[in-house]
């Protein structure tokens, strides 16, 4: 990608231009200005494309219109956006649910105006003022796409599958050949496999873990990694399409992304969302709040938010697109897209756990529970990984 840079280090902002009520305070836009001539975003891979893929451009057209160039840089996960976001060199970027709780928390995103956002009152009404994307009922971004973490298997080397025990009860049947993302979220896919099979540990949230719930996923994960798995993650997801197409990996946890690729290539693959229910992200496009190009920003998001664009990136990545607009722009590209990612049908959702960041305070407003914090998570992880 031509400006594109890929980084597992930190990055985001600068100042707040004369359009803003007040420079430094993450104080909301009043006015849209003139564009600054320059946009440094955060990313998830494939969320800003330029072209490479023919039909595949949202970047140059936004370029053309508003005099902004682009300069994107892709997280490898959301402690690395979150890290990226805090250095002070972005203007804001596209996050999960477990990075922008975090974001809105520190005061490092500011709250958006959406009165001078042309495309959002067509967004989806369940897409807006969610606890990932608002603080107080106030909106703090603007809805990207959202999608599930499917299980994905070759039909060839393993039958037909319904839930994740593939990935847990029976990984020695695939070892060394199974693949799982490579992030201390990854600690709730165990956990929201536990809530299926010991329910008397009474996990209600599997990003919200007291000690007892916390030690039973990290055991679980230690016996999986018993059998050898493969890692991949927000940089890297290609790297698990290669590994099926040579038969390295034959069951794993994936995005759409990936199956839509594997699918152009033939393989023989399917996924599901397993009976278990799954984790998953809604992403949100927020703005720094000492961005040094704000008004560049807000019109990024809102073309973000146009069915063109927003067609075209949810059909690229395999996500749901967040407008019936949108919807009717993405079947040219891909008959039946908003159907195959359930974009309006909310009750796909329920059992979909957004990525969240786990709190001391359990995220609720109990103060007898105590949880083990994201801090936790990523120690626990660094050791599983042994990485430290």
């Amino acid at each position: 990608m031509r400006h594109m840079r890929t980084t597992t280090g930190l990055v985001v902002l600068g100042m707040l231009m004369a359009a803003c009520t007040s420079s430094g305070e993450g104080e909301m836009l009043q006015e849209l200005g003139e564009g600054e001539g320059e946009l440094n975003l955060i990313i998830w891979s494939g969320y800003a494309e330029e072209g490479a893929v023919e039909g595949y451009d949202w970047v140059h057209p936004f370029e053309d219109a508003t005099g902004c160039q682009v300069n994107a840089t892709v997280q490898a996960d959301s402690a690395t956006g979150v890290q990226m976001l805090q250095t002070g060199e972005y203007d804001g970027g596209s996050f999960s649910g477990n990075a922008t709780d975090r974001l809105m928390a520190a005061g490092d995103v500011a709250p958006v105006n959406v009165e001078l956002l042309e495309n959002y009152d067509a967004v989806f009404d369940g897409l807006k003022l969610q606890p990932h994307n608002s603080l107080d009922g106030v909106p703090y971004g603007v809805p990207h796409g959202r999608g599930p973490n499917l299980l994905m298997w070759n039909t060839e080397e393993v039958d037909p599958q319904t839930t994740q025990a593939g990935l847990w009860a029976d990984a020695a049947d695939y070892e060394g050949r199974f693949s799982v993302f490579d992030s201390p979220d990854f600690i709730a896919d165990a956990a929201l496999q536990l809530m299926a099979r010991q329910p008397d540990l009474g996990i209600e949230n599997p990003y919200q873990l007291n000690q007892e719930q916390f030690d039973a996923a990290i055991a679980l994960i230690e016996e999986q990694f018993t059998h050898g798995p493969l890692f991949w993650d927000g940089v890297t997801f290609g790297e698990q399409i290669t590994d099926f197409i040579a038969g390295d990996i034959v069951i794993g946890t994936t995005w759409q992304y990936q199956v839509n690729s594997l699918v152009a290539e033939e393989a023989p693959v399917e996924a599901i969302k397993p009976a278990e229910g799954a984790t998953g992200w809604s992403d949100t496009w927020m703005i720094a709040s000492e961005a040094e190009h704000p008004n560049c920003m807000y019109m990024w998001m809102d073309h973000m938010m146009s069915a063109e664009a927003n067609a075209m990136a949810t059909v690229y990545f395999g996500e749901a697109s967040t407008s019936e607009a949108a919807c009717e722009a993405a079947e040219a590209l891909s008959p039946g897209h908003c159907e195959q990612t359930h974009a309006s049908d909310e009750a796909y959702w329920d059992d979909i756990w957004y990525w969240s960041t786990a709190r001391e305070d359990c995220a609720d407003d109990d103060d007898s529970t105590t949880c083990v914090d994201y801090d936790g998570w990523v120690e626990a992880w660094t050791t599983l990984r042994g990485t430290d």
